[in-house]
């Protein structure tokens, strides 16, 4: 069958990754499954090879798209969204490659590791766009094989577009591939959708309609390979302002189909943490790692937020920003106080109240929220206080906050 070939095209081998535990944010008396780790996924996936390998049910991955663009994340609230050079904003991450070469490798490397991590009934979610789509569909028919291509989804969505010399290009392409087309997980009654109402209509006026075959109209159908979902541009609820996010309703739909309750879901690219956050709703654990910080960071707000437990931790040769040594937060009785002057910069804070020097226990959390309202500016403590109170703080601009106060 064909195969694409490059400059210098060969697997390589990769010194896996030295992971340290930073935090457990939620931790609870079971051990804690689902892992958020910040670094570079080729050296985190080798690392996670001797534990994981054939054991994870589900991958979703969102790459960057080869478009050669460099992307910034939002951090600023209450500006004109149709104003975006009025916004304030970090950068997000890179979408820089000095040829399709070097794109095609990076893909390359990382979906064969991703392929031995899949647990034999498992399923590989590839989501791209235009750019790239059809280079990856071939490097997957060659890891995968052709025959395990179990579909190619369409998900289209309206929004402006420059385009006046084409059609506007308003869909992406997700390619699932299994592990192996005889045994793999596809939950089609989670994913029913309801029946358009033409169609139940015609079926209660024609009794030949569907030439003889009568649909359970009560029970719906299952999805076709097109599927619509507004841009995340359009769910204010949903917004952070991390470039490229992706629906949750998106997320949802693959995570039910393609895994089942106490499955592991892991995505490797993980961006805002959509995956995570809807694995997590859905009673899945998960691994979910990035490069960035702000990826990590605004990770970490949206797992809290949901109440998920979960451990953070880091590559060490990528190590998380050092933590700034400063007194923002007093104790009053039994309750946390941030100083104002800090407040109105923090995105994140939280409170380890027996703090043992090592591992930040996270029990309590205070979170900006995505849209409207302040960030709380107190916490109360809960239970045994210790000896040694821990409150550290992410702003919006990422920098990492820490006091420590003793009883």
């Amino acid at each position: 069958m064909p195969l694409l070939t490059w400059k210098n095209k060969k697997l390589r081998k990769y010194t896996p990754a030295t992971l340290k535990r930073d935090a457990w944010i939620n931790p609870t008396s079971a051990p804690l499954q689902n892992r958020l780790i910040r670094g570079d996924n080729l050296a985190i996936m080798t690392a996670l090879m001797p534990e994981y390998e054939g054991h994870i049910n589900l991958i979703y991955i969102d790459p960057p798209f080869f478009t050669n663009r460099n992307f910034s994340a939002r951090i600023g609230r209450n500006k004109d969204s149709r104003k975006p050079q009025e916004w304030e904003t970090v950068d997000g991450y890179q979408d820089n490659w000095n040829d399709l070469d070097t794109y095609l490798d990076f893909l390359y490397q990382r979906l064969h590791l991703m392929h031995r991590l899949l647990a034999p009934n498992g399923t590989l979610y590839l989501h791209l766009d235009w750019h790239a789509s059809a280079y990856a569909r071939v490097l997957l028919d060659e890891i995968f094989g052709d025959e395990n291509l179990n579909n190619e989804i369409i998900w289209t969505y309206h929004g402006p577009s420059p385009i006046k010399s084409a059609f506007n290009r308003k869909h992406d392409t997700i390619l699932a591939y299994v592990k192996n087309k005889k045994d793999y997980t596809f939950n089609a009654d989670d994913i029913r959708v309801p029946y358009n109402k033409n169609t139940v209509k015609t079926f209660k006026s024609s009794k030949k309609a569907g030439f003889g075959k009568k649909p359970n109209l009560k029970r719906g159908k299952v999805p076709e390979d097109w599927w619509y979902f507004p841009v995340v541009a359009r769910l204010h609820n949903e917004r952070t302002g991390y470039p490229t996010q992706k629906p949750e309703a998106l997320l949802e739909r693959i995570i039910k189909a393609s895994s089942n309750k106490g499955d592991l879901v892991a995505d490797f690219f993980c961006g805002s943490g959509t995956t995570a956050r809807v694995a997590a709703s859905l009673e899945r654990n998960f691994i979910t790692t990035d490069a960035t910080w702000q990826a990590t960071r605004v990770t970490l707000s949206r797992l809290a937020e949901k109440g998920a437990s979960f451990r953070l931790e880091q590559d060490t040769t990528s190590p998380l920003p050092k933590l700034e040594l400063v007194d923002f937060a007093i104790l009053d009785k039994r309750h946390i106080h941030v100083h104002s002057e800090y407040l109105a910069k923090l995105a994140y804070w939280e409170v380890d109240q027996d703090w043992d020097g090592e591992v930040f226990n996270s029990s309590t959390q205070a979170i900006l929220p995505a849209r409207r309202g302040e960030i709380p500016s107190e916490i109360k403590l809960e239970g045994q206080i210790g000896n040694q109170i821990c409150v550290r703080a992410v702003g919006v601009n990422g920098a990492r906050y820490q006091t420590i106060i003793k009883k």
